[in-house]
């Protein structure tokens, strides 16, 4: 089943009175040949007024404001969307020895996929697993890419709460843990590194089912939290996702939000106030498929709520994907 419902509510807890909020929001699943977004809904609490546009990525914000005084604030988005299945290249693409002749002509056409970024810095730490990668007998620019995936897989421990929205590359790189934001951002500096343009990709995870060997980690990420993943550019194959946190291609149940060079550029809220109150962030995040077993539409609207964790302080109103 590839038609997913999906509910995703963010809300912030104020300690006193805000005013004048200005916010923008990366939450409707793009559209291509891969996918496409059949209904977007997005509502606000206290409610306003919404206008869209599409940003320098080709993704989709959504801009309001709260100007009127207020100590919470919800922002409510429901979509439709259908996956496509898309059969990914198991082989192929230049050699690393031809790689290295198109770097001038990869800087040209992908400079913002190749440069280093706050989130995807280029460090000395990383370069293990580059040359690691490049061991890889087959000596082709997909093998090495998906080598370096197997890599950061299978050297790094997924821990939920091992970092935060501000955490470094080199938290992750000293500690060998983080979330799929971390891992991501890890597989971008190994392959950018080695002349691999790479972009990074926000979306949602649907879970397997248990009959179809699902399991804790993809549960928690899919149904509780948004995902993120990589796709890298391999010269003559084009665009290739990546998923490093579960090390095996990228499928239908992976629903894509919004492309950027990290994960700066494709926040999923983002906004500003003013007032010194300081905030509470919470988040739920629901996927469903959108048709039963006889594939009928399901009609009853989820129910998903904000989620109850310890009370953090929040600096930005912005929120990790774990």
């Amino acid at each position: 089943m590839n038609r997913y419902k999906i509910h995703h509510v963010t809300e912030f807890t104020y300690d006193g009175t805000v005013s004048e909020s200005f916010n923008e929001v990366r939450l409707r699943p793009l559209d291509d040949d891969r996918q496409s977004c059949l209904r977007f809904r997005l509502l606000t609490r206290p409610l306003a007024p919404v206008a869209a546009r599409t940003d320098y990525y080709g993704n989709w914000v959504h801009q309001f404001n709260v100007l009127a005084g207020h100590r919470h604030l919800r922002v409510d988005a429901e979509s439709v969307v259908m996956v496509q299945p898309v059969e990914l290249p198991a082989a192929g693409g230049v050699s690393l020895t031809q790689l290295d002749a198109m770097k001038d002509d990869l800087e040209d056409e992908f400079y913002e996929y190749l440069a280093p970024t706050r989130y995807v810095p280029h460090l000395e730490a990383a370069r293990k697993l580059v040359q690691d990668a490049e061991r890889e007998p087959a000596g082709s620019t997909l093998a090495f890419a998906q080598t370096a995936s197997s890599l950061v897989h299978t050297r790094f421990r997924y821990e939920k709460g091992a970092t935060h929205v501000h955490s470094s590359m080199e938290d992750s790189l000293s500690s060998g843990a983080g979330v799929c934001q971390d891992f991501a951002h890890l597989l971008l500096a190994v392959v950018r590194m080695r002349g691999l343009p790479g972009r990074y990709v926000s979306g949602y995870l649907m879970p397997r089912k248990a009959s179809e060997g699902g399991n804790s980690m993809e549960e928690v990420i899919g149904g509780q939290a948004s995902h993120a993943w990589m796709e890298v550019h391999v010269p003559e194959l084009g665009w290739v996702p990546l998923d490093p946190t579960f090390g095996r291609p990228v499928g239908i149940q992976h629903v894509r939000i919004a492309y950027g060079r990290d994960y700066g550029d494709v926040t999923p809220v983002r906004g500003v106030y003013k007032g010194h109150a300081g905030q509470h962030l919470s988040v739920d995040v629901l996927v469903l498929p959108a048709l039963n077993e006889e594939g009928h539409e399901l009609l009853v609207e989820t129910a998903a709520g904000p989620v109850e964790p310890p009370p953090e302080s929040v600096p930005q109103q912005q929120q990790q994907q774990q």
